[in-house]
């Protein structure tokens, strides 16, 4: 396949290049020039080979040997525009929150898997491209919400082990672990900056049922409460550079609406507006776009949105949908 890029302005070529591929498969190809031309012309990186997991009870299929009569929940992935749905986890059991590592190799997610932690939650990994699974918190307490520090060297993560849900830090296989915060209220929802030397969180310290968003240096140092204008704050995400700026899920109404905090001004923008509920924000690799859940039409689904709140996108249709990753 050739592909050559004229200027209409200067009549002349401004990109041009020539690709091998199976013929079985012309959409990658497709988007290989699609990024390579965004890069090439705009110094942006593109999204057309990035993919998005999330969580999906489409199958329908019951959970065994619980007391509840319930759907399984699966951890599934697909490209950026929702071609290419493909199932991850078999479990048959209740797999939530997956999250990327940066190089977009692993889906990290908690599990109640009954093994070998007994029902309790816990966080697995899962090497798709070589078909292993890791375990690096071992069971030990209950841990959700696992984050990858955009360097690769650490996860931070939810855990109850001392007692009272915490944010962990450790490398990446479950060495080197340490406890981030220490207080009686519940501390939650770790996202990493982009340089991997913060690391913002939730937390009902304030004692008022309402959750709000605090940032902390990773050795644990200089925390602080962000000045978000909300009496409900969950699910935070950290937007990678050069874009200085946190989404997160904000109480709206009686649902909830994606909203952004830009931490150089400290001003607020919305995102969405009240169709339906909107939660569980995860940004694109170049910043550009959001992924979401939003029950808009009926039951939560995936969407895309330009961080400027234009360009809606539906990803997906069958079943119902949450807490979309987007990967690097």
């Amino acid at each position: 396949m050739q592909i050559r890029l004229f200027s209409v302005r200067t009549r002349q070529q401004v990109f041009a290049q020539e690709y091998t591929a199976p013929a079985a498969n012309p959409r990658q190809v497709a988007h290989t020039i699609a990024d390579e031309i965004h890069m090439q012309q705009r110094r942006l990186r593109g999204v057309a080979r990035t993919k998005i997991a999330f969580v999906s009870d489409r199958t329908r299929e019951r959970q065994t040997g619980t007391v509840q009569n319930r759907d399984v929940k699966e951890i599934w992935m697909a490209d950026y525009d929702g071609a290419n749905q493909r199932r991850i986890t078999i479990t048959r059991d209740t797999n939530l929150n997956p999250a990327w590592s940066p190089d977009a190799r692993t889906l990290a997610y908690t599990s109640y898997r009954r093994v070998p932690t007994g029902g309790q939650a816990d966080i697995f990994e899962s090497r798709i491209y070589q078909g292993l699974l890791d375990n690096p918190t071992k069971g030990i307490g209950e841990n959700h919400l696992v984050a990858y520090s955009p360097d690769g060297s650490k996860i931070a993560f939810t855990s109850n082990r001392d007692g009272n849900p915490e944010i962990y830090v450790a490398n990446r296989d479950g060495s080197a672990l340490r406890r981030l915060t220490n207080h009686p209220a519940g501390d939650t929802s770790a996202t990493w900056s982009p340089s991997s030397a913060q690391i913002a969180f939730i937390s009902d310290r304030t004692g008022t049922n309402q959750p709000q968003l605090y940032v902390v240096n990773a050795d644990g140092s200089g925390l602080r409460r962000l000045s978000v204008p909300e009496s409900y704050v969950d699910k935070p995400t950290w937007a990678p550079a050069p874009y200085n700026e946190i989404a997160y899920t904000a109480r709206s109404g009686g649902g909830f609406d994606i909203r952004v905090y830009e931490l150089s001004s400290g001003q607020t923008r919305q995102v969405t507006f009240g169709e339906g509920s909107n939660e569980s924000p995860s940004y694109s690799a170049n910043g550009t776009h959001i992924a979401f859940m939003s029950s808009r039409f009926g039951r939560y689904q995936i969407f895309t949105i330009g961080r400027d709140g234009r360009g809606l996108k539906q990803v997906t249709r069958e079943g119902t949908n949450q807490t979309p990753a987007w990967s690097n």
